[in-house]
């Protein structure tokens, strides 16, 4: 089986966003954490988490990029009881039975994003249309040959259309408004 986990190939997502997910966390994609909001009103760091963010478990930080790596069942298992542990605590799940029935849902749907090779990076583009969330999913594959990678030097793009809209990094570090 294969999950996510975060992965940071430069600084950029400890200004990008309030709290960045440390290297190597079992990672979901976290639209339910912006269940509660009006996306159309997040703004800055909020704003950057809601339209590129994966949810880094352990902190409950954001990630840009996540990885495909191979998992145990006793990962997954892990992976499922600190997610359920993190809805009671965090996000105001009302039992401990219903939070592990979502960690389940939202681990088996990040799984389901897997179905690439081992090593592969993924992104995420969330954007808030017609009264729900739609979240679009893209594969980072190497596209240089043998030499060394820099953190943006691939990239060949496979999924859906780019996303519309360009963010600023130098005015959220800043903590302006995009």
């Amino acid at each position: 089986m294969k999950l996510l986990r975060t992965i940071r190939l430069d600084p950029s997502d400890t200004f990008v966003f309030d709290k960045a997910a440390e290297p190597g966390e079992w990672a979901v994609p976290g639209a339910f954490a912006f269940a509660h909001l009006d996306p159309g009103t997040l703004e800055g760091k909020p704003r950057a988490a809601f339209r590129s963010g994966f949810l880094g478990i352990e902190s409950l930080g954001w990630s840009t990029l996540v990885q495909i790596v191979e998992a145990k069942e006793a990962d997954r298992l892990a992976a499922v009881d600190l997610l359920a542990r993190r809805l009671v605590e965090h996000f105001g799940a009302p039992d401990p039975g219903l939070a592990r029935a979502a960690a389940e849902e939202e681990i088996a749907f990040a799984a389901s994003l897997c179905d690439h090779p081992n090593g592969m990076l993924a992104a995420v583009a969330r954007k808030y249309e017609e009264g729900s969330i739609r979240e679009t999913f893209r594969t980072l594959t190497p596209g240089i040959g043998q030499r060394p990678l820099k953190a943006y030097a691939f990239l060949e793009v496979a999924g859906e259309e780019e996303p519309e809209d360009q963010v600023d990094l130098v005015r959220i570090a800043r903590g302006e408004s995009a």
